[in-house]
Parts: C-alpha cells; sequence; structure tokens
C-alpha cells in the first residue's frame, strides 16, 4: 500500500541522513585527530631542551631504513653485542623499507598485511620512526589512505585496571573520537600502534584468553589487546607493534603477518645527524673526525641516541678548549654525567659543583633491572620527587620525566647504558670507598685491588648471554685514575695503581688465551681498550698490513684478537675468503663469528671436513646469523658432511644456499 511504501521511504531517508551524519563525524573527528597529534609529535626533546627549547622533529629527523626482519624468534644476547654484530650487516638495498611504507608487501608478496612487529635495541629509533610516520600521516603526507591512527604505549596500557569495551579504552586514549562518540570502526581503515611491547606488565596469555569479537563487550584489556591482535576484534584494522628483541617472542608468529628490524645508523646516517645537529659545519666535521678516530665510540654512533650523547660531551669540551677528548665509553659516560650533574646544579639549584655528589644507596634501588620506575619507587628509593623534577633536565641523560594520561610522572632511563653506567660507578664507589665487593660476597674485605676486578672479569664471562658486559667495560675504566679525577665528588680516597693495572691487563689476556669460544673474548678486548691497552690488536694489524698472516703460526689469543679486528673493522664484511687468513679448518673454527657475520663465506679448497660442517650448520641455526651462502667446494666433506648440510637446509629457522 501507499503507506507501506511512505514508511519504507522515510526510512530509506532517516538511515541515509544518519549515515551522512557519521561521515560528517568522521571527518570532523580525523581534521581534530590529525591536527592533535601534529601538536603532540612534531617536536623532539633532547637534554634539557623540555624546559623550553624543543626541536623540530622534521628538521632534524634522519631517515632509517627499516629492514625486512626474519621471525620474531627471541635473541637473548646482550643488546651491545646485537649492535656490535648489526654494524657488520648492511641492509641490502632490496630488504630495505622506508617507516611510511610499513605496510606495504614486498616485492613477491601477495598477501595483506595486517600486523607488523618492528624490532630493534634500546634507543635505536623505534619510536621516533613511529612518531615520523604519524607524524607524516597527520601533516598529509603519506598513508592518506588510512583515516585513523591511534598509539598506545604499553607503558600506560600497564595502568589500565579494571574492564572496559574496546571503545571505552579507545576513548580513554583519544578525547577526539569520544567527542565524535564513534564506535563503528571496521567501517573505516583504522591503524592501531602500541608502542614499547618489552614494556608490557599484561600477561597476553594467547591461549587462554576468552574470545571477544564485540567492541562493546566490557572486558579486562589483556583480552582486549590479544583478540585486536588475533584479529577476532576489529579483523580489518592495521596494528603495528614495536619491541626489543628479548620481548619479540611474547605475540604468537601467526599472528603476525611481517617481522621488520630497525638496525640504526650507517655510516652516511651517523654524519647526517651530526651535520643536522649542527649549524656549524667546522663544529659538526670536528665532532665526526673525533668519533672515527675511536672505533668503539664509532660502532656505539650505530645508536642514535648515542649519537647524541656523543655530540653533547664533544660539543661542550670544543667549546671549552679541551684537549682531551673522550675516546672509551667511561670517558664518554663519566664526562656526560659530570657535564649535566653541574649544568642542572648552576640553573635550577644556584650553586657549582665539581662533580655529581649522588645517594648511593638511590643508584643501588634504580640499578635493579627496571627502565621505567614512578614516584613510588623513587620515594622508596630515598629520592625526593620535587628534587627528581628539578633534575628532570639531566633525567633525559639519566633518567627522564614524562608526564602520561593519569598525570602521575613516569621517570625511565634514556638508554639502558647509563643504567648500566650508573651500576659499575656504584659497585665501584663501594669497593674503593667501603672495600665491600658487591661483584663476589665471598671476598673478604681488605682484599687487593686486583682480586676485585679479577672476579669481575670471572662473573662476566660466566653469562652466557653477555648482560654483564657493558658493565665489565665500565667498571675497569673506572679503575683508571684519569676517569676517578672526575667523581672526587663522591670518592673518598683513590685506589689506582700501576702494578694493579699491570695485573688486570695480564689476567684479561689470560681470560682470552684460555677461552675457546672467541665470540666471548670480544668483550674482553673492548675491556683492554677501556684499559688503554691496545697490544693484542696492534700485533694482529701488523700481521695484516705485512700481508703475512695466512704464513702464521697465530696463537689462541691472537686467533680471537684476529676475530676482534674483523668485527669491528670499518671495511664492509659483506663476502668472507677464509683463504686470506687460513687454509685450514682450525682457521675457520678459530674464524665462526666472523663467518656468522658474512652474508656469503667462501671456503673453497680450506680443507673443511665433517667437523667444519657440523660447526657451520650450529652457526648458522643460531641466532643471530647473517649468512646465507656457503662455498664448499674442493673440500673433502664426505657423505657424512654433506648429510649435515643436508639436514641443516631443512630446518625452517634457517634461509641460506650452498
Amino acid at each position: 500500500s501507499y503507506n507501506t511504501v511512505g514508511i519504507k521511504t522515510d526510512i530509506i531517508l532517516i538511515s541515509s541522513v544518519l549515515f551522512l551524519h557519521a561521515d560528517e563525524l568522521a571527518v570532523i573527528c580525523q581534521r581534530e585527530l590529525k591536527s592533535n597529534l601534529k601538536k603532540k609529535f612534531q617536536c623532539v626533546f633532547e637534554g634539557i631542551a623540555k624546559q623550553g627549547n624543543p626541536t623540530l622533529l622534521n628538521k632534524i629527523y634522519t631517515e632509517l631504513y627499516i629492514t625486512e626482519g626474519g621471525t620474531g624468534a627471541v635473541n637473548n644476547e646482550h643488546e651491545l653485542r646485537q649492535i656490535e654484530t648489526t654494524t657488520r650487516k648492511q641492509a641490502r638495498p632490496e630488504t630495505a623499507i622506508k617507516c611510511n611504507d610499513i605496510f606495504k608487501p614486498l616485492t613477491g608478496q601477495d598477501k595483506p598485511i595486517r600486523t607488523v612487529l618492528t624490532k630493534g635495541v634500546a634507543g635505536i629509533g623505534k619510536t621516533v620512526s613511529l612518531q615520523k610516520f604519524i607524524l607524516d600521516w597527520a601533516e598529509g603526507k603519506a598513508n592518506q589512505d588510512v583515516q585513523f591512527v591511534f598509539s598506545f604505549p604499553f607503558r600506560e596500557l600497564n595502568l589500565m585496571k579494571g574492564e572496559n569495551t574496546f571503545i571505552e579504552l579507545l576513548n580513554h586514549f583519544s578525547m577526539e573520537t569520544k567527542q565524535s562518540r564513534i564506535s563503528n570502526y571496521n567501517m573505516y581503515k583504522v591503524l592501531f600502534i602500541f608502542d614499547g611491547l618489552d614494556e608490557c606488565r599484561l600477561p597476553l596469555d594467547f591461549q587462554k584468553n576468552k574470545i571477544c569479537c564485540d567492541v562493546t563487550e566490557s572486558t579486562s584489556v589483556d583480552v582486549l589487546l590479544t583478540n585486536l591482535i588475533k584479529g577476532n576484534l576489529l579483523p580489518s584494522a592495521l596494528l603495528w607493534i614495536t619491541t626489543r628483541p628479548a620481548a619479540a617472542n611474547k605475540i604468537p608468529s601467526g599472528c603476525v603477518d611481517q617481522v621488520t628490524e630497525v638496525p640504526g645508523f650507517n655510516d652516511p646516517h651517523k654524519e647526517e645527524y651530526f651535520r643536522k645537529r649542527f649549524s656549524d659545519e667546522d663544529l659538526a666535521s670536528r665532532i665526526i673526525s673525533h668519533i672515527k678516530t675511536s672505533r668503539s665510540l664509532h660502532i656505539m654512533c650505530h645508536i642514535p641516541v648515542f649519537c647524541w650523547i656523543s655530540a653533547t660531551v664533544i660539543e661542550h669540551m670544543l667549546k671549552h678548549k679541551r684537549k682531551e677528548k673522550p675516546k672509551t665509553l667511561t670517558e664518554m659516560y663519566t664526562h656526560l654525567v659530570v657535564f649535566h650533574t653541574k649544568q642542572i646544579n648552576e640553573k635550577y639549584l644556584g650553586k657549582e659543583e665539581t662533580g655529581p655528589h649522588w645517594n648511593k644507596e638511590s643508584i643501588q634501588q634504580l640499578v635493579n633491572g627496571n627502565l621505567i620506575f614512578n614516584e613510588e619507587d623513587l620515594k622508596e628509593a630515598g629520592i625526593d620527587v620535587n628534587e627528581a623534577s628539578v633534575y628532570s633536565g639531566l633525567c633525559t641523560q639519566l633518567f627522564k620525566e614524562e608526564c602520561g594520561l593519569y598525570h602521575n610522572k613516569v621517570y625511565c632511563f634514556e638508554h639502558l647504558s647509563i643504567q648500566e653506567f650508573l651500576a659499575a660507578v656504584y659497585v665501584f664507589l663501594s669497593f674503593i670507598n667501603n672495600n665491600e665487593n658487591l661483584v663476589d660476597k665471598l671476598q673478604t674485605k681488605d682484599e687487593p685491588e686486583v682480586t676485585f676486578y679479577k672476579s669481575a672479569v670471572d662473573k662476566a664471562l660466566r653469562s652466557e648471554t653477555g648482560n654483564l658486559d657493558l658493565f665489565l667495560r665500565f667498571l675497569l675504566g673506572l679503575s683508571l685514575e684519569s676517569n676517578q679525577k672526575h667523581l672526587q665528588g663522591l670518592l673518598t680516597k683513590t685506589r689506582s695503581s700501576s702494578q694493579s693495572h699491570e695485573e688486570t691487563v695480564k689476567y684479561i689476556k689470560k681470560k682470552i688465551r684460555e677461552n675457546p669460544f672467541p665470540e666471548r673474548s670480544i668483550n674482553l678486548f673492548h675491556c683492554l681498550n677501556e684499559l688503554n691497552d691496545h697490544s693484542l690488536v696492534e700485533e694482529i694489524q701488523n700481521y695484516l698490513s705485512s700481508g703475512s698472516l695466512s704464513k702464521a703460526k697465530l696463537s689462541p689469543a691472537q686467533w680471537s684478537a684476529l676475530v676482534f679486528v674483523l668485527l669491528t673493522s670499518e671495511k664492509e664484511l659483506d663476502v668472507f675468503d677464509l683463504k686470506k687468513y687460513s687454509r685450514s679448518e682450525k682457521g675457520l673454527l678459530r674464524l665462526m663469528p666472523v663467518v656468522k657475520a658474512s652474508r656469503a663465506a667462501l671456503l673453497s679448497g680450506c680443507g673443511v671436513t665433517e667437523e667444519g660442517c657440523a660447526s657451520l650448520v650450529s652457526a648458522l641455526d643460531s641466532n643471530p646469523s647473517h649468512l646465507r651462502e656457503l662455498d664448499l667446494s674442493n673440500n673433502e666433506l664426505k657423505d657424512s658432511g654433506v648429510k649435515l648440510l643436508s639436514d641443516g637446509l631443512e630446518n625452517p629457522h634457517v634461509n641460506w644456499r650452498l
């Protein structure tokens, strides 16, 4: 009848108006969201810039290529080791991805990418890459097919208590969506960014959590996240998750479409950073030149945060015409802490100090392993919260103050290396001032200084993951009087003798000779560098420069020195030719860490047998290993060796060819 037709027409008209209204709301919401995200992410804060002089992200941003990262397998190595390995691995052009292209399928990929997991060590640039992606979207420069971008830092998700619907969770983090009252996000292309999976304190129980498919169902944040990641909630949404390597396995591999990695700055990136950082070209060139004189500093500049640390310290020293500029990590971090402590004292406390006066008990609490602390943690550590706020400029170097959605301040170390430096300072002071050996509490008081350092070396070597490697380098570096003079405000006495120094060096060389695993000796060479002893390395460099290395009969210590020299060389290790150094299987076994760090290894005619094949398969199956090609022609592998290699090829985690 006419009435029926009229009613149907009215319903269609009302529905059209509602849809039009919803679209208008979405446009308004998107406009407000972009405006607010632009304000939030257009600036970065370095040093005490937060007190007034922010830097535009677009001005200082150095393009970081993200690389295809293989699997989400966990890597338990200390991040320092991962940095040193990654510096040898140059990204091939076909695997490099710009941050704005993170959801574009790679060549040969047909399946659309829903979830990306990006790995990278602390300070490598994961968060800044996210900020640049968001800023470019907000400014209309990239990814305009995405209608909404929402960012959820895990450190803030940790604070969410009780049950919420997904819409309530989203509205909590985004005032724009709350005002627009949008609820049907399946109608739009939405990206959710989750930064800092390694900081997540939620269980993320993908096996036991109940299924939730409704954005209006009230449940725990943990259930909401696992269902969003599994695709039960908003299956059409895009997800980008960042993490440090050790936490990569918190998300099942089946829930991730692509794993990527932020490898940090390559050499051109380092120069670009310093030239953008300083408008004075001469100053930038002098800083770059100095960084290149120290291989250990140059390697650490692979991390953007360390580039900033180096820039801060060396700029200060050049402006004050200081002749001695830091060449070791201990020198760099000592100058950083002393300089910024004095700067904060003068600017905010109206006094000048000769050195930092920290409460050692506070340091002990802060170095227990957490990177993030709230106000309660600081109070328990005996730190005045108001004083911590005054020191928030210094906190960007030591621990920085952040204000989240809950308006409660969170303090976190800018980089784990600063935390480990403070740990070394605390342990060092406990021994020097109180004769207390915190490294080995079984040791008696009044023990010789060299016994203290020996116990630290032994404890670091016992760690399979190398979690004490950087701590040991700092601790041994602090044994030098040249570094102790900067800590006069903390030292009640100095204990540094040439005899103790010589005995410590001798002990480290003994451990290098005794260690059957060359990769475990690499950090000991860094320790010798902190102690200003370069004798073993210089021996090998003389062999290399004279071209007589392949004929020389090397000692175990010299083989380890060769591994160290090759892994820390400026020359790219894309293809490793064993014959340049040795034509024997013994040489292959000794240089296996170098083989693992190379893309291709030429082992033709080097006497490789079944034993060498077994070591190669083991190396290829390890994490990390960058080896993709092997030339094993003209070797007596026998059937047993070939079978080992064949079985290795069938391993799904191994990607290489003979």
